[in-house]
């Protein structure tokens, strides 16, 4: 029988950024993944979701980090924001939420 590997943690993280990647453009609605943007410079601005579908986006993320890297929730919630910060596509509706919410 065949050991299975196991992957460090370097090798999760790499993972996790790349899921994280794809499931952001699954719930934006757009039909891309990591293999269609790795070498595009800023792609990022290329494409755009919602306030409310980053939101979901970020609650998705936090459940994923903390399951697959064992992230505590304040850590992972973290993590969720340098995620944006480096790698989130800009809202199509941020005026407008701004405007709804005061």
């Amino acid at each position: 029988m065949e050991k299975i590997k196991r992957l460090t943690r370097d090798q999760k993280k790499d993972k996790a950024i790349i899921d994280l990647i794809n499931q952001m453009f699954i719930i934006a609605g757009h039909n891309v993944t990591y293999e269609d943007i790795v070498g595009v410079d800023n792609w990022f601005r290329e494409y755009t979701m919602t306030v409310e579908q980053g939101n979901e986006f970020k609650k998705w993320g936090k459940k994923y980090l903390m399951k697959e890297l064992r992230e505590s929730a304040k850590s992972a919630e973290r993590e969720m924001m340098w995620f944006n910060l480096q790698w989130g596509l800009t809202y199509s509706n941020w005026e407008d939420y701004h405007k709804i919410n005061k």
